[in-house]
């Protein structure tokens, strides 16, 4: 029988605790590449673009963007449509439903910013942020120093 009475690490718990928030924004709002990400973009540049502008804005690989907007289309949230002048170009443009959708969830989101630290006063919301800030900083410092040490293994 294994008995382990020690708890986790001070650092392991804050760690969970960061992958629990990655989890939770991921799935709860939208993350960088789903459909409602899509949507918003889409929305935000009045309804229409073409699929490489939307492509390079998401940051996404065009397979992956193609599987979405296939899904989306589907679903009658957008039209794709190639273009006139370039038929190798292809235009997405919002349908109504896909209108509605996407400001349904810039509300959720809206919500959710005004909801999910409401548990924090003004002044430890700014400790929050300037502690985060912290440790954001520290976290490019030590990817930066990787990668210098990768390049130097492969000199």
């Amino acid at each position: 029988m294994c008995e382990n009475d020690s708890r986790p690490s001070t650092e392991l718990q804050i760690l969970r605790r960061f992958g629990y928030f990655g989890y939770y924004l991921h799935t709860h709002w939208g993350g960088r590449n789903g459909k409602q990400h899509i949507l918003v973009e889409l929305l935000a540049h009045d309804g229409r673009m073409t699929q490489r502008d939307l492509q390079e804005a998401s940051c996404i690989t065009s397979a992956s963007l193609s599987e979405v907007v296939a899904k989306l289309e589907a679903e009658g949230l957008i039209l794709r449509e190639r273009s006139e002048t370039d038929r190798r170009q292809l235009t997405l443009t919002l349908t109504d439903e896909g209108t509605r959708r996407a400001r349904a969830f810039i509300e959720s989101r809206r919500e959710f910013e005004r909801l999910a630290f409401d548990c924090l006063t003004p002044d430890e919301r700014d400790r929050l942020l300037e502690t985060l800030d912290r440790v954001a900083e520290r976290w490019e410092e030590i990817e930066a120093s990787k990668r210098e040490e990768a390049a130097c293994s492969r000199s």
